[in-house]
Protein backbone atom coordinates (compact mmCIF):
# COMPACT_ATOMS: atom_id res chain seq x y z
CA UNK A 1 0.00 0.00 0.00
CA UNK A 2 2.80 2.35 0.93
CA UNK A 3 4.90 1.42 -2.10
CA UNK A 4 1.94 2.04 -4.42
CA UNK A 5 1.37 5.45 -2.89
CA UNK A 6 5.05 6.33 -3.31
CA UNK A 7 4.96 5.19 -6.95
CA UNK A 8 1.92 7.30 -7.66
CA UNK A 9 3.62 10.33 -6.14
CA UNK A 10 6.76 9.90 -8.24
CA UNK A 11 4.93 9.12 -11.47
CA UNK A 12 5.35 11.86 -14.08
CA UNK A 13 2.24 13.98 -14.51
CA UNK A 14 0.34 13.33 -17.71
CA UNK A 15 1.46 15.77 -20.45
CA UNK A 16 3.96 17.33 -18.06
CA UNK A 17 7.50 18.17 -19.19
CA UNK A 18 8.77 14.99 -17.61
CA UNK A 19 6.17 12.81 -19.39
CA UNK A 20 8.24 10.58 -21.70
CA UNK A 21 5.33 8.81 -23.39
CA UNK A 22 4.89 9.31 -27.14
CA UNK A 23 1.88 11.57 -26.58
CA UNK A 24 3.66 13.54 -23.86
CA UNK A 25 6.72 14.20 -26.01
CA UNK A 26 4.52 15.07 -29.00
CA UNK A 27 2.59 17.57 -26.88
CA UNK A 28 5.75 19.49 -25.96
CA UNK A 29 7.35 19.22 -29.41
CA UNK A 30 4.32 20.29 -31.43
CA UNK A 31 3.72 23.92 -32.28
CA UNK A 32 0.61 24.35 -30.17
CA UNK A 33 -0.13 27.78 -31.64
CA UNK A 34 -0.30 26.31 -35.16
CA UNK A 35 -2.45 23.47 -33.88
CA UNK A 36 -4.77 25.91 -32.14
CA UNK A 37 -5.13 28.06 -35.26
CA UNK A 38 -6.05 25.14 -37.50
CA UNK A 39 -8.53 23.83 -34.91
CA UNK A 40 -10.13 27.27 -34.78
CA UNK A 41 -10.43 27.34 -38.58
CA UNK A 42 -11.97 23.85 -38.66
CA UNK A 43 -14.43 24.85 -35.93
CA UNK A 44 -15.35 28.02 -37.81
CA UNK A 45 -15.78 25.84 -40.89
CA UNK A 46 -18.31 23.63 -39.13
CA UNK A 47 -20.31 26.67 -38.05
CA UNK A 48 -20.12 28.15 -41.55
CA UNK A 49 -21.18 24.92 -43.24
CA UNK A 50 -24.12 24.69 -40.84
CA UNK A 51 -25.10 28.22 -41.87
CA UNK A 52 -24.71 27.51 -45.60
CA UNK A 53 -26.17 24.01 -45.62
CA UNK A 54 -29.88 25.02 -45.79
CA UNK A 55 -29.23 27.18 -48.87
CA UNK A 56 -27.31 24.45 -50.69
CA UNK A 57 -29.77 21.75 -49.63
CA UNK A 58 -32.63 23.87 -51.01
CA UNK A 59 -30.78 24.45 -54.29
CA UNK A 60 -30.06 20.75 -54.86
CA UNK A 61 -33.51 19.52 -53.82
CA UNK A 62 -36.53 19.13 -56.07
CA UNK A 63 -40.03 17.71 -55.92
CA UNK A 64 -38.80 14.12 -56.02
CA UNK A 65 -35.68 14.46 -53.88
CA UNK A 66 -35.32 16.48 -50.71
CA UNK A 67 -32.09 17.06 -48.79
CA UNK A 68 -32.27 17.75 -45.06
CA UNK A 69 -31.41 21.37 -44.20
CA UNK A 70 -28.28 20.32 -42.29
CA UNK A 71 -27.29 17.56 -44.72
CA UNK A 72 -23.91 19.09 -45.56
CA UNK A 73 -23.15 19.94 -41.95
CA UNK A 74 -23.53 16.36 -40.74
CA UNK A 75 -21.40 15.07 -43.59
CA UNK A 76 -18.73 17.68 -42.87
CA UNK A 77 -18.77 16.73 -39.19
CA UNK A 78 -18.17 13.13 -40.21
CA UNK A 79 -15.17 14.13 -42.36
CA UNK A 80 -13.76 16.24 -39.53
CA UNK A 81 -13.97 13.12 -37.35
CA UNK A 82 -11.88 11.31 -39.97
CA UNK A 83 -9.48 14.12 -40.85
CA UNK A 84 -8.44 15.26 -37.37
CA UNK A 85 -7.07 11.87 -36.20
CA UNK A 86 -5.21 11.58 -39.52
CA UNK A 87 -3.69 15.03 -39.04
CA UNK A 88 -2.66 14.30 -35.45
CA UNK A 89 -1.25 10.91 -36.40
CA UNK A 90 0.89 12.34 -39.19
CA UNK A 91 2.06 15.20 -36.96
CA UNK A 92 3.48 12.60 -34.54
CA UNK A 93 5.76 11.09 -37.19
CA UNK A 94 9.51 11.68 -36.83
CA UNK A 95 10.95 14.08 -39.41
CA UNK A 96 12.42 11.34 -41.57
CA UNK A 97 9.19 9.37 -41.73
CA UNK A 98 7.16 12.51 -42.47
CA UNK A 99 9.66 13.41 -45.20
CA UNK A 100 9.35 9.93 -46.70
CA UNK A 101 5.57 10.19 -46.64
CA UNK A 102 5.73 13.55 -48.40
CA UNK A 103 8.00 12.22 -51.14
CA UNK A 104 5.85 9.13 -51.69
CA UNK A 105 2.77 11.34 -51.82
CA UNK A 106 4.47 13.62 -54.34
CA UNK A 107 5.17 10.73 -56.68
CA UNK A 108 1.73 9.17 -56.27
CA UNK A 109 -0.24 12.36 -56.84
CA UNK A 110 1.98 13.34 -59.74
CA UNK A 111 0.86 10.14 -61.47
CA UNK A 112 -2.75 10.78 -60.49
CA UNK A 113 -2.53 14.29 -61.90
CA UNK A 114 -1.90 12.90 -65.35
CA UNK A 115 -5.29 11.16 -65.17
CA UNK A 116 -7.55 13.30 -62.99
CA UNK A 117 -7.50 16.92 -61.67
CA UNK A 118 -5.79 16.31 -58.31
CA UNK A 119 -3.21 18.47 -56.57
CA UNK A 120 -1.54 16.61 -53.75
CA UNK A 121 1.85 16.96 -52.07
CA UNK A 122 3.95 17.89 -55.08
CA UNK A 123 5.41 20.73 -53.00
CA UNK A 124 7.34 18.20 -50.94
CA UNK A 125 8.84 16.62 -54.05
CA UNK A 126 10.05 20.02 -55.21
CA UNK A 127 11.27 20.78 -51.70
CA UNK A 128 13.40 17.63 -51.71
CA UNK A 129 14.99 18.57 -55.03
CA UNK A 130 15.67 22.18 -54.02
CA UNK A 131 17.14 21.06 -50.68
CA UNK A 132 19.98 19.37 -52.56
CA UNK A 133 21.30 22.85 -53.41
CA UNK A 134 22.63 23.20 -49.87
CA UNK A 135 24.80 20.12 -50.39
CA UNK A 136 26.20 21.15 -53.78
CA UNK A 137 25.46 24.59 -55.23
CA UNK A 138 26.68 23.46 -58.65
CA UNK A 139 23.70 21.11 -59.02
CA UNK A 140 21.09 22.56 -61.44
CA UNK A 141 18.28 21.92 -58.97
CA UNK A 142 16.39 25.15 -59.64
CA UNK A 143 16.10 24.56 -63.42
CA UNK A 144 15.15 20.92 -62.78
CA UNK A 145 12.51 21.84 -60.19
CA UNK A 146 11.27 24.54 -62.56
CA UNK A 147 10.94 21.92 -65.31
CA UNK A 148 8.94 19.65 -63.03
CA UNK A 149 6.77 22.60 -62.03
CA UNK A 150 6.20 23.38 -65.71
CA UNK A 151 5.09 19.79 -66.39
CA UNK A 152 2.66 19.87 -63.46
CA UNK A 153 1.37 23.28 -64.60
CA UNK A 154 0.76 21.92 -68.10
CA UNK A 155 -1.17 18.96 -66.67
CA UNK A 156 -3.26 21.29 -64.53
CA UNK A 157 -4.06 23.56 -67.47
CA UNK A 158 -5.19 20.54 -69.47
CA UNK A 159 -7.91 19.87 -66.87
CA UNK A 160 -8.48 22.93 -67.29
CA UNK A 161 -7.53 24.46 -63.92
CA UNK A 162 -5.84 27.82 -64.34
CA UNK A 163 -6.32 28.82 -60.70
CA UNK A 164 -4.50 25.80 -59.30
CA UNK A 165 -1.76 26.38 -61.88
CA UNK A 166 -1.14 29.82 -60.42
CA UNK A 167 -1.22 28.41 -56.88
CA UNK A 168 1.31 25.72 -57.74
CA UNK A 169 3.56 28.23 -59.48
CA UNK A 170 3.37 30.46 -56.40
CA UNK A 171 4.44 27.57 -54.17
CA UNK A 172 7.48 26.90 -56.33
CA UNK A 173 8.36 30.61 -56.45
CA UNK A 174 8.12 30.89 -52.65
CA UNK A 175 10.42 27.90 -52.16
CA UNK A 176 12.91 29.23 -54.70
CA UNK A 177 13.03 32.53 -52.81
CA UNK A 178 13.70 30.66 -49.57
CA UNK A 179 16.73 28.95 -51.13
CA UNK A 180 18.49 32.31 -51.15
CA UNK A 181 18.44 33.48 -54.76
CA UNK A 182 19.74 36.93 -55.64
CA UNK A 183 17.26 39.75 -56.20
CA UNK A 184 18.22 39.72 -59.86
CA UNK A 185 17.02 36.16 -60.31
CA UNK A 186 13.93 36.77 -58.19
CA UNK A 187 13.05 39.72 -60.44
CA UNK A 188 13.57 37.62 -63.56
CA UNK A 189 11.36 34.83 -62.22
CA UNK A 190 8.66 37.31 -61.18
CA UNK A 191 8.78 38.86 -64.64
CA UNK A 192 8.54 35.38 -66.17
CA UNK A 193 5.45 34.67 -64.10
CA UNK A 194 3.82 37.92 -65.19
CA UNK A 195 4.66 37.06 -68.80
CA UNK A 196 3.09 33.62 -68.34
CA UNK A 197 -0.17 35.04 -66.99
CA UNK A 198 -0.28 37.60 -69.82
CA UNK A 199 0.33 34.88 -72.39
CA UNK A 200 -2.42 32.77 -70.83
CA UNK A 201 -4.83 35.66 -71.29
CA UNK A 202 -4.14 35.79 -75.04
CA UNK A 203 -3.72 32.07 -75.79
CA UNK A 204 -5.58 30.14 -73.07
CA UNK A 205 -9.38 30.42 -73.57
CA UNK A 206 -10.26 29.62 -69.95
CA UNK A 207 -8.08 32.48 -68.66
CA UNK A 208 -9.33 34.81 -71.39
CA UNK A 209 -12.97 34.21 -70.47
CA UNK A 210 -12.51 34.57 -66.73
CA UNK A 211 -10.38 37.71 -66.95
CA UNK A 212 -12.73 39.32 -69.49
CA UNK A 213 -15.73 38.57 -67.27
CA UNK A 214 -13.91 40.19 -64.35
CA UNK A 215 -12.46 43.25 -66.08
CA UNK A 216 -15.18 44.07 -68.59
CA UNK A 217 -18.23 42.44 -66.95
CA UNK A 218 -18.79 40.46 -70.14
CA UNK A 219 -20.55 37.11 -70.13
CA UNK A 220 -22.17 35.60 -67.07
CA UNK A 221 -21.16 37.45 -63.88
CA UNK A 222 -24.01 36.09 -61.77
CA UNK A 223 -21.74 34.18 -59.37
CA UNK A 224 -19.40 37.04 -58.54
CA UNK A 225 -22.24 39.56 -58.35
CA UNK A 226 -24.20 37.30 -55.99
CA UNK A 227 -21.14 36.67 -53.85
CA UNK A 228 -20.43 40.39 -53.48
CA UNK A 229 -24.05 41.13 -52.66
CA UNK A 230 -24.12 38.36 -50.06
CA UNK A 231 -20.89 39.21 -48.25
CA UNK A 232 -21.90 42.86 -47.89
CA UNK A 233 -25.52 42.16 -46.90
CA UNK A 234 -24.71 41.60 -43.23
CA UNK A 235 -22.67 44.72 -42.63
CA UNK A 236 -20.04 44.66 -39.90
CA UNK A 237 -21.77 42.29 -37.49
CA UNK A 238 -24.02 40.17 -39.71
CA UNK A 239 -27.67 39.18 -39.65
CA UNK A 240 -27.08 36.45 -37.08
CA UNK A 241 -26.94 32.64 -37.48
CA UNK A 242 -29.68 31.49 -39.82
CA UNK A 243 -30.77 35.03 -40.61
CA UNK A 244 -29.19 35.32 -44.05
CA UNK A 245 -31.40 35.48 -47.13
CA UNK A 246 -28.95 36.40 -49.88
CA UNK A 247 -27.14 33.06 -49.41
CA UNK A 248 -30.05 31.29 -51.11
CA UNK A 249 -29.00 32.98 -54.37
CA UNK A 250 -25.45 31.65 -54.25
CA UNK A 251 -24.66 28.74 -56.60
CA UNK A 252 -22.18 27.03 -54.22
CA UNK A 253 -22.92 28.50 -50.81
CA UNK A 254 -21.30 25.61 -48.90
CA UNK A 255 -18.07 25.39 -50.92
CA UNK A 256 -16.65 28.14 -53.15
CA UNK A 257 -18.73 30.98 -51.69
CA UNK A 258 -18.88 30.04 -48.02
CA UNK A 259 -16.83 33.14 -47.20
CA UNK A 260 -19.74 35.25 -48.45
CA UNK A 261 -22.17 33.33 -46.24
CA UNK A 262 -19.92 34.08 -43.25
CA UNK A 263 -19.97 37.75 -44.20
CA UNK A 264 -23.76 37.86 -44.40
CA UNK A 265 -24.58 36.00 -41.18
CA UNK A 266 -21.58 36.83 -38.98
CA UNK A 267 -20.41 40.12 -40.48
CA UNK A 268 -17.32 41.52 -42.11
CA UNK A 269 -15.63 41.47 -38.70
CA UNK A 270 -15.78 37.65 -38.79
CA UNK A 271 -14.36 37.66 -42.33
CA UNK A 272 -11.49 39.85 -41.13
CA UNK A 273 -10.87 37.46 -38.26
CA UNK A 274 -10.53 34.52 -40.65
CA UNK A 275 -8.09 36.45 -42.83
CA UNK A 276 -6.04 37.34 -39.73
CA UNK A 277 -5.99 33.67 -38.67
CA UNK A 278 -4.45 32.63 -42.00
CA UNK A 279 -1.97 35.52 -41.76
CA UNK A 280 -0.94 34.53 -38.23
CA UNK A 281 -0.50 30.96 -39.39
CA UNK A 282 1.87 32.04 -42.18
CA UNK A 283 3.83 34.38 -39.90
CA UNK A 284 4.14 31.68 -37.25
CA UNK A 285 5.62 29.18 -39.72
CA UNK A 286 8.10 31.57 -41.32
CA UNK A 287 9.28 32.87 -37.95
CA UNK A 288 9.90 29.30 -36.76
CA UNK A 289 11.85 28.56 -39.93
CA UNK A 290 14.39 31.26 -39.04
CA UNK A 291 15.95 28.83 -36.53
CA UNK A 292 15.63 25.70 -38.68
CA UNK A 293 18.86 24.30 -40.13
CA UNK A 294 17.51 21.42 -42.23
CA UNK A 295 17.02 22.74 -45.82
CA UNK A 296 14.30 20.21 -46.60
CA UNK A 297 12.24 21.11 -43.54
CA UNK A 298 12.56 24.81 -44.38
CA UNK A 299 11.50 24.36 -48.01
CA UNK A 300 8.73 21.83 -47.35
CA UNK A 301 7.22 23.95 -44.57
CA UNK A 302 7.44 27.10 -46.68
CA UNK A 303 5.78 25.32 -49.60
CA UNK A 304 2.93 23.89 -47.53
CA UNK A 305 2.07 27.14 -45.75
CA UNK A 306 2.22 28.99 -49.07
CA UNK A 307 -0.28 26.53 -50.50
CA UNK A 308 -2.74 27.03 -47.63
CA UNK A 309 -2.49 30.81 -47.52
CA UNK A 310 -2.44 31.33 -51.30
CA UNK A 311 -5.56 29.22 -51.73
CA UNK A 312 -7.26 31.15 -48.93
CA UNK A 313 -6.28 34.48 -50.49
CA UNK A 314 -7.68 33.47 -53.89
CA UNK A 315 -10.96 32.29 -52.38
CA UNK A 316 -11.39 35.45 -50.30
CA UNK A 317 -10.44 37.64 -53.27
CA UNK A 318 -13.10 35.99 -55.45
CA UNK A 319 -15.75 36.34 -52.74
CA UNK A 320 -14.98 40.02 -52.25
CA UNK A 321 -14.94 40.71 -55.99
CA UNK A 322 -11.27 41.63 -56.37
CA UNK A 323 -10.34 38.55 -58.43
CA UNK A 324 -11.97 36.62 -61.29
CA UNK A 325 -14.32 33.77 -60.43
CA UNK A 326 -12.49 30.53 -59.66
CA UNK A 327 -13.81 27.28 -58.26
CA UNK A 328 -11.46 27.17 -55.27
CA UNK A 329 -12.47 26.29 -51.74
CA UNK A 330 -11.50 28.07 -48.53
CA UNK A 331 -9.08 25.74 -46.69
CA UNK A 332 -10.48 24.01 -43.58
CA UNK A 333 -13.72 25.99 -43.85
CA UNK A 334 -15.45 25.03 -47.09
CA UNK A 335 -17.44 21.80 -47.30
CA UNK A 336 -15.73 18.83 -48.93
CA UNK A 337 -14.67 15.41 -47.71
CA UNK A 338 -11.71 14.64 -49.96
CA UNK A 339 -10.61 18.28 -49.80
CA UNK A 340 -10.65 18.37 -45.99
CA UNK A 341 -8.85 15.04 -45.76
CA UNK A 342 -6.10 16.22 -48.14
CA UNK A 343 -5.76 19.46 -46.17
CA UNK A 344 -5.49 17.55 -42.89
CA UNK A 345 -2.78 15.33 -44.36
CA UNK A 346 -0.90 18.39 -45.60
CA UNK A 347 -1.23 20.23 -42.31
CA UNK A 348 -0.21 17.11 -40.42
CA UNK A 349 3.01 17.15 -42.44
CA UNK A 350 3.46 20.85 -41.67
CA UNK A 351 3.06 20.17 -37.94
CA UNK A 352 5.55 17.31 -38.18
CA UNK A 353 8.09 19.43 -40.08
CA UNK A 354 7.84 22.34 -37.62
CA UNK A 355 7.87 20.16 -34.51
CA UNK A 356 10.83 20.93 -32.27
CA UNK A 357 11.49 20.75 -28.55
CA UNK A 358 14.05 23.42 -27.54
CA UNK A 359 14.70 21.62 -24.24
CA UNK A 360 16.09 18.51 -25.96
CA UNK A 361 19.38 20.25 -26.69
CA UNK A 362 19.65 21.98 -23.32
CA UNK A 363 19.31 19.09 -20.89
CA UNK A 364 21.22 15.78 -21.01
CA UNK A 365 18.59 14.23 -18.76
CA UNK A 366 15.76 14.32 -21.29
CA UNK A 367 15.57 11.26 -23.53
CA UNK A 368 14.80 11.94 -27.18
CA UNK A 369 11.87 10.10 -28.75
CA UNK A 370 13.05 7.53 -31.30
CA UNK A 371 9.62 7.30 -32.93
CA UNK A 372 9.08 3.72 -31.76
Amino acid sequence: MTSNSAASRTRAPRLGRSDQTAVGIWFWEIDRMLLLLVLVLISVGLIAVAAASPASAHRYSDASFQLAPLHYFWRQLMWVGVGLPVMIGISMLPHQMARRLGLIGAGFFFLCLALVPLLGFEANGAAWLLSLRSQDESLPVIPLSGLITGVVAALLMMQPDFGQTIIFGSIWFAMVMVTGLSWRWIGLLAGGGAFGVTSAYFFYPVATQRINNFLFKSGDTYQTDSAHATITAGGLFGTGPGGGEMKFRLPEAHTDYIFSVIGEEFGLIACLGIAIAFLLMAIRVFVKLLDEEDPFLVLASAGLITQFTAQAMVNMAVNTGVAPSKGMTLPFISYGGSSLLALCIGFGLLLAFTRKNPYLTRSPYVVKWSGR
